[in-house]
């Protein structure tokens, strides 16, 4: 599956670039939701989401790059969230907010930056639907894909497997044509697509490319 980053979508033409991926073969919307304290950038909020979701016609796929996370979940059920991810790193309770985000009728996701290893999410399997992988240090857009993500996802999905668990994993950052069918083969479900999908001549045909990768 491919979700296409509103992050790098030109904000002067939101609802045309939504309508764009409406018609396109994305699966879902990626957004980025940034707080200046977690990481060092800030996107946009509850009115950008709210207007998103009135247009979009694909499930929305929230990843939380926010402190107090656990404050603000029933906030994004009510502005469209259908998919919800909190980081690992800044949620030391991350068992209780993930059954917060199910118990208000979202999917859980637990996200992992770059330098933190997926064996850490052992006790937390029962808890998710998805686990998001950085492919790149979570802040800005266009930054240069880490090669150990492959590696990474392999041991994710081998965890997956041994565990008898279903939750997806999606991969974010420097996700382009050329390493999407090895992310694929890895053992990722979904690919966040950011510069290559908006950047693109043809974003539609991006994507199509994409979602399948020679």
């Amino acid at each position: 599956m491919i979700a296409p980053s509103v992050l790098s979508a030109d904000f002067a033409n939101l609802q045309r670039d939504i309508e764009m991926l409406n018609r396109s073969e994305a699966d879902w919307i990626h957004c980025d939701i940034m707080d200046g304290v977690f990481v060092p950038n800030i996107s946009f909020g509850f009115p950008v989401m709210a207007a998103i979701d009135r247009v979009a016609t694909k499930p929305l796929d929230v990843h939380l790059m926010i402190e107090n996370a656990d404050r603000y979940v029933t906030r994004f059920r009510d502005v469209g969230a259908e998919w919800l991810s909190i980081h690992l790193e800044n949620n030391p309770h991350a068992d209780r907010v993930l059954n917060h985000i199910r118990e208000s009728g979202m999917k859980a996701g637990i996200v992992l930056n770059p330098g933190t290893p997926v064996e850490l999410l052992r006790d937390l399997i029962p808890a998710l639907d998805y686990v998001l992988i950085m492919s790149v240090n979570p802040g800005f857009g266009g930054q240069k894909f880490i090669e150990n993500t492959y590696a990474k996802v392999a041991r994710l999905a081998h965890m997956r497997q041994e565990n008898h668990a279903h939750f997806l994993i999606e991969v974010d950052g420097g996700v382009n044509a050329q390493n999407a069918s090895k992310l694929f083969d890895a053992g990722a479900d979904v690919l966040v697509a950011g510069n290559a999908v908006f950047q693109a001549p043809d974003p539609v045909q991006m994507i199509a490319q994409l979602k399948r990768p020679l």
